[in-house]
């Protein structure tokens, strides 16, 4: 056995891991190990991917194309295939991944697991849209292959299903044409949540990727920056070479604290505020500007962190959104990273697809132990009573009682679970 973190790094107690190699071999390595989960490359926040002292099977390795078809942009890959190397082989022919998250480093079958969202939900909604077909593999050696149009029922329970229907051995994908490496975007600052919200809407008519970063550490009303791209009329040139380090080390004593932050949030909105404005961009530097730093989550120190993400409805988000921020900044634990972005009308596919209508909001706070669980006890009481819900994706601590209420189609995933496969997730709020 050896330790295993999720990117929070909230722990790092052992597994037993189980590198799976070949589509073809699957259903004969994973029999008789469970309860096990599948884990790509570990970048859910929480324990989704965890299964302490059990076993976890590794699918980073199954990381093969299959099939592309360059008339229509339709991929056939592995589910262990990240998402920047379909990027980088497919860009230069035209072609690209329709929804992209916060990062490329994702695998396929983790953007599937938790059907990601970007930067253009208004415009693309979920990966799971975007998703033609996949063969799923039980535990009991039964291959399902399904799609939006064929057992749809599996495909809905798989898509947004956190692993626990089985192992996504291929995925067929449809990607969208794309232009070239450049976006033209903008920086907007605002002084209110009112000014986010008109931003918000006035640009998703003509902007492909809108979001919004805010300081969290103000009492009463907000300011922030607003950021929008779209595909750039001028294609021309070669991006320069992203400038990437690594922290080397786990901080003895997280970066990010009570005395830290509000500096740090001041210093950002100031260099930003100076740069507002439109300019042309390399679509990387702007959709992924974490991914030059490489294990930036060490920066939070030896308890790690947890990012907590929340979707609540439009018509009661302006108020819900304020209640938040005030709980957070009155904490003294604000957070540097804190995104919100408005999502479109459309309804992921999945059963337990996260976005809705409505506007999303993602904070990052250092683990503090008991005074950062007495914060989301607070938060999580204004997100239920606002109708709201969680990111699986991201959570690591949400109770049984808040998942069942923000996610009413929880119930319905049982009937499609694979009984060998079980995370800490799935136990802490589905009880197995």
């Amino acid at each position: 056995m050896r330790p295993v973190s999720s990117w929070g790094r909230l722990s790092a107690a052992p597994h037993t891991v189980v590198e799976l190699v070949d589509v073809a071999e699957i259903a004969s390595r994973v029999r008789g190990e469970g309860p096990a989960i599948a884990r790509g490359h570990g970048r859910s926040y929480g324990d989704s991917c965890l299964n302490p002292g059990g076993t976890l099977w590794s699918t980073a390795k199954l990381d093969r194309l299959h099939a592309f078809d360059p008339a229509t942009g339709r991929l056939v890959c592995e589910s262990g295939v990240l998402l920047r190397d379909i990027q980088r082989l497919m860009a230069p022919r035209g072609w690209g991944l329709p929804v992209l998250p916060g990062t490329q480093l994702v695998s396929v079958g983790g953007a599937i697991a938790n059907d990601v969202h970007g930067k253009n939900h208004h415009k693309a909604g979920t990966f799971g849209d975007h998703v033609r077909r996949l063969r799923l593999v039980r535990t009991d050696g039964e291959i399902v292959d399904c799609g939006p149009d064929q057992r749809a029922d599996w495909f809905a329970a798989t898509v947004g299903g956190i692993g626990l229907t089985g192992i996504v051995a291929t995925a067929e994908l449809q990607l969208c044409p794309m232009a070239g490496p450049w976006l033209d975007t903008e920086i907007v600052p605002y002084q209110s949540l009112d000014a986010f919200l008109t931003l918000a809407d006035e640009s998703e008519a003509s902007w492909e990727h809108t979001v919004g970063w805010l300081d969290s550490t103000r009492r009463g009303e907000v300011r922030g920056l607003f950021l929008r791209a779209r595909p750039a009329e001028d294609q021309s040139g070669v991006p320069p070479p992203v400038r990437s380090f690594s922290v080397p080390v786990t901080l003895p004593i997280g970066l990010f604290n009570r005395l830290s932050i509000p500096a740090f949030n001041a210093l950002y909105y100031a260099v930003h505020q100076r740069r507002a404005g439109r300019r042309r961009r390399a679509f990387d530097s702007f959709l992924f500007p974490l991914d030059g730093i490489g294990d930036w989550n060490r920066l939070y120190g030896p308890r790690g962190f947890y990012q907590y993400q929340f979707v609540v409805p439009r018509p009661v988000a302006r108020a819900a959104l304020q209640e938040v921020l005030d709980i957070v900044a009155a904490s003294g634990q604000g957070s540097f990273l804190s995104v919100a972005k408005t999502f479109g009308e459309r309804v992921g596919r999945g059963l337990l697809s996260f976005p809705m209508p409505g506007v999303t909001l993602s904070l990052d706070f250092a683990n503090q132990g008991a005074p950062t669980e007495a914060l989301f006890e607070r938060l999580d009481t204004v997100v239920r009573h606002a109708g709201g819900r969680l990111y699986l994706a991201k959570d690591a601590r949400m109770s049984s009682a808040m998942f069942e209420a923000g996610y009413p189609n929880g119930a319905e995933l049982r009937r499609f679970r694979d009984p060998g496969v079980s995370s800490a997730m799935s136990r802490r709020l589905l009880g197995s």
